[in-house]
């Protein structure tokens, strides 16, 4: 097996894949990325036997099919520290992988392709296309409020679901719940959710644009495949029943908090400064037409920030974790917010607003569910 690639062409897919390598490997064979050169195309394959990530590319320079796996860190350490604009010569002699470059020569050991894991094939239950942009921000809009390492481990990744003209995202760590909508334009979907686990999110969220290219997406019984023009990738899914979230999203919530977006998250993060720095407690009082927020800390130190909303309800005192409240600003864009309450026990519902025609109205593309603190 050999090939002659440039060292650009070389270098973004290898990256690509690495991402999918196992660092902390149990496996030998699970620190190497898969090589394999068939039909005029070098295909890289990495997995930790969780995710899996294929790119290929076509090679113009001469080339011998076979595979093999070699070091991914190795390699592209070697790769990456190459000057622009070399070609590289890479071939496969007595069970060592040899990369050229100029004068540079590098040997670096290999173990069998026949021995690399790989996801089995399996048929895909329900498929849709939407764009990587759309894609990516049902992703970025709840995965902050993915739990890590919960002993409930449906809850450490993300809920996505399809039902009929709609493609949900939800995740929760059963302080918080963030939910995000697509309203699918391309047809009828068939009715299913899926759970994605922690990494299997965060690699999708790094791997797809901010483009209106489309990507096509499989969601089988076990498993949801992505397609895009340069890669193919594979996540197992978690094996569980994500909670009924419909349940702990509030609706008797009968006074609204409306402020600007950057105001009362820049007040929020003043504030936290001084709070306990385990619990992240503020405390808020709400009047008409002002809000109060204070922190306090073992230490006996206090913030206090008072800023103008419109909110003509009647009066209201209730406990966050501020940091949940500025994770949940950090995924809302639109200029101004509203917080639904009822009272100083229950939920809160935040959501951004849009102007149509000149008038504020919800905007629940994206909403966010804040269970409140005792202090």
């Amino acid at each position: 097996m050999n090939f002659t690639i440039s060292r650009e062409s070389f270098l973004q897919p290898l990256q690509l894949v690495s991402g999918a390598v196992e660092r902390r490997h149990t496996l030998p064979i699970l620190a190497n990325v898969l090589l394999k050169v068939n039909d005029g195309s070098l295909w890289m394959t990495g997995t930790d036997l969780e995710v899996e990530l294929i790119a290929n590319i076509q090679l113009s320079g001469s080339h011998t099919d076979g595979q093999i796996t070699v070091p991914a860190k190795k390699l592209l350490d070697i790769v990456r520290g190459l000057p622009d604009d070399v070609t590289i010569i890479f071939e496969v002699t007595e069970n060592k992988a040899v990369i050229k470059s100029g004068r540079a020569r590098y040997s670096l050991s290999t173990l069998s392709a026949d021995d690399y894991p790989n996801l089995e094939d399996w048929e895909g239950e329900s498929e849709f296309e939407m764009s990587q942009d759309t894609l990516k921000h049902l992703i970025e809009a709840v995965q902050f409020s993915m739990a890590q390492q919960d002993v409930r481990y449906y809850l450490n990744g993300m809920s996505l679901e399809t039902s009929e003209n709609q493609v949900r995202t939800v995740a929760t760590d059963g302080h918080r719940l963030a939910m995000a909508v697509h309203e699918f334009e391309g047809g009828q979907l068939p009715v299913k959710q899926v759970i994605i686990p922690r990494k299997g999110v965060m690699e999708i969220a790094r791997l797809i644009d901010e483009t209106d290219a489309n990507i096509k997406v499989q969601l089988g019984a076990n498993h949801i495949r992505i397609f895009s023009t340069s890669f193919i990738f594979t996540s197992k899914l978690v094996d569980g029943r994500f909670p009924d979230y419909n349940r702990v999203v509030p609706s008797n919530t009968d006074k609204g908090l409306v402020v600007n977006r950057e105001n009362i998250k820049s007040a929020f993060s003043r504030a936290m400064i001084l709070t306990n720095e385990k619990y992240k407690g503020v405390r808020l009082n709400l009047d008409p037409g002002e809000l109060k927020i204070t922190a306090t800390n073992p230490e006996q130190e206090q913030a206090e920030e008072i800023i103008d909303v419109d909110y003509d309800g009647e009066s209201l005192e209730i406990g966050f974790n501020v940091a949940y409240l500025i994770d949940a600003l950090n995924a809302i864009h639109t200029h101004s917010v509203i917080f639904k309450l009822s009272d100083s026990n229950a939920s809160a519902l935040v959501h951004g607003m849009k102007k149509v025609d000149g008038v504020l109205v919800d905007d629940d593309a994206a909403q966010y569910v804040i269970m409140p603190m005792r202090l």
